[in-house]
């Protein structure tokens, strides 16, 4: 096909669509785990807090690898390499399907999250490479994401209900093989002629004026944001099954519950996208931080019905910071640095999520619980409100078009 016509390639995008569908699978694909985790270990003879760890690699890889997605995609073409993303991750799933032991298992998921960080840096520059209304196309693009977390303990919770935690990686390398030969047919040619001749704010430089504090405060925003984020995504599933105990003790219950907190939470996102396209976006992001230092400490007293409550508030919160800091770079940084500049963020943002792994397993080996997990959650959280508050004051920030 003229797809890997390397020159060609260059030239073509994919519809939002397709784009939303791939934020999906990668959420979906690199939670599996998280739902499927106790049972893997009950198979390995391994307790929860001792099998955690064999998904460092793959967390670690989804971050790390964001670097070299970008830098690829930027040389050779943002085109070619997404199509990979959708069949790399459909043959670590298959791996993890027929793992044998606990290190192949990390093996495999190793795999899973080396190619799923393909996504973020290189889907998320073709989806702003458009910046009309980008702020409520992040958004969306969110909400597709964050659908992918809710349905990954949902689907995963019955599919190990009525089969095993095999099946939970089988089913979903099937669909991710399947969208992976759609995908390749849906590229369409991008309009050049009607790009060109928008005028571009970055015409002597690839950066706006303020572009340093900015990259420094969503530094900040990243790295603490990435580790709330990832620890509540990841540990929800386990934390119902601890604490929800007065309502369900019912794997598959507690997966559709944090099923619905993930999926009516990620919806923040739109309203969000629509705030920071109407109103500078600091104040946006320091309400995003506040809220969550607020919730997430109130949530480590509660257990069952309150605890599901607050959690969900919480969680409008985490999700609704997602697509502000995307929507700044746009801002400030031209459409030929952009993959590079979001794979060096979410590098920070993937990785410190990784650490999540680690890093609760030795918090609960020390005897210490989710609760006071939780606490020290929403003390991070307060790293969002300052990152918020150095970022440059402007009445109203207008996007910059390439």
């Amino acid at each position: 096909m003229r797809l890997f016509n390397l020159k060609h390639s260059r030239n073509l995008v994919l519809p939002d669509t397709y784009i939303n569908i791939g934020h999906f699978l990668d959420h979906f694909m690199m939670l599996i785990f998280a739902k499927s985790a106790f049972d893997a270990g009950r198979e390995f003879g391994l307790k929860y807090d001792e099998i955690i760890v064999y998904g460092t690699l793959g967390m670690f890889l989804f971050g790390a690898a964001s670097p070299l997605a970008g830098w690829l995609a930027d040389k050779y073409s943002r085109s070619i390499i997404i199509t990979i993303y959708p069949f790399g991750v459909g043959l670590g799933s298959l791996m993890c399907f027929f793992s044998s032991s606990p290190f192949m298992l990390g093996i495999s998921l190793g795999i899973i999250g080396f190619f799923a960080a393909i996504f973020h840096p290189v889907g998320i520059a073709m989806l702003i490479r458009n910046t009309d209304k980008v702020g409520f196309r992040l958004g969306i693009n969110g909400v597709w994401g964050n659908m992918g977390v809710a349905a990954a303990p949902v689907l995963t919770g019955f599919l190990i209900v009525y089969s095993d935690w095999r099946t939970g990686f089988l089913v979903p390398a099937i669909i991710c093989l399947v969208f992976g030969v759609i995908q390749f047919y849906g590229f369409i040619e991008l309009k050049i002629n009607q790009a060109q001749k928008k005028e571009s704010k970055f015409e002597k430089s690839s950066f706006a004026d303020g572009w340093k504090i900015v990259l420094s405060s969503l530094t900040m925003t990243t790295l603490a944001g990435g580790f709330v984020f990832g620890s509540l995504t990841f540990l929800i599933p386990r934390l119902f099954e601890v604490n929800l105990n007065g309502i369900t003790t019912d794997i598959a219950i507690t997966g559709l519950l944090a099923g619905l907190v993930y999926a009516i939470a990620s919806f923040s996102q739109i309203g969000v996208g629509l705030l920071i396209d109407r109103f500078p976006p600091k104040y946006v992001l320091a309400i995003m931080g506040l809220g969550q230092f607020i919730l997430i400490y109130i949530s480590s007293f509660y257990f069952d019905y309150i605890l599901l409550f607050v959690i969900l508030m919480a969680m409008l919160f985490v999700f609704g910071q997602v697509p502000i800091t995307d929507a700044i770079l746009v801002r400030y940084i031209d459409d030929k640095w952009r993959a590079r500049v979001l794979s060096v963020k979410f590098l920070i943002n993937l990785c410190a999520g990784a650490s999540v792994l680690p890093l609760t397993s030795i918090f609960l080996k020390s005897g210490f619980s989710f609760n006071d997990l939780l606490k020290v959650l929403s003390i991070l959280a307060v790293f969002v409100i300052i990152s918020a508050l150095i970022l440059p004051n402007e009445k109203k920030l207008k996007l910059k078009t390439t």
